[in-house]
């Protein structure tokens, strides 16, 4: 079973909870999201699996996930960019903030979500049970396709993708 923390609105841990059960309940929790851009300023989207619990099929950010209780968020942002994406490489703090979403699967994500940012120009390997697929677009194709098919991307990603 994996575990989430729990945390109040000023990111203070409050405690610890199975990962689904957070879902089930929207109990707010702890959660991080990485934008990665190559040198020619794209950036690296996924298609998520479509074997995810919720969000399935749909284009994201390069990879997101959540922390382990006790993990330094940052060290648990490159863990997970390492086993969805096949990524090493430094992230940078951008900013923080909270977004709730429900799902028609009656899942609610209640999360107090991370955003790190990332320079890579190396290859990309994808785990298949994270993503189907992925590209590098420029921010400004990323914003027209969100405007022209926003059906076709997670909630939290056309929200963060504002930020940019």
């Amino acid at each position: 079973m994996e575990y989430v923390t729990l945390v109040n609105a000023e990111d203070e841990d409050i405690g610890e909870i199975e990962k689904i059960q957070a879902h089930e309940l929207g109990l707010l929790h702890r959660a991080f999201s990485v934008f990665v851009f190559n040198s020619r300023g794209e950036m690296l989207l996924q298609k998520r699996s479509a074997v995810k619990y919720h969000s399935s099929g749909l284009w994201t950010n390069t990879c997101c996930g959540h922390p382990r209780p006790g993990e330094n968020v940052c060290d648990a942002a490159k863990r997970r960019l390492q086993e969805e994406m096949n990524i090493h490489c430094e992230l940078k703090f951008k900013q923080k903030f909270i977004y709730t979403a429900k799902f028609d699967n009656g899942l609610t994500e209640n999360e107090l979500d991370h955003i790190f940012t990332a320079s890579y120009d190396g290859p990309v390997h994808p785990d298949p049970s994270e993503a189907d697929e992925y590209k590098w677009l420029s921010l400004h194709e990323v914003k027209s396709e969100i405007q022209s098919h926003p059906e076709q991307f997670t909630f939290w990603f056309k929200n963060i993708v504002s930020f940019f």
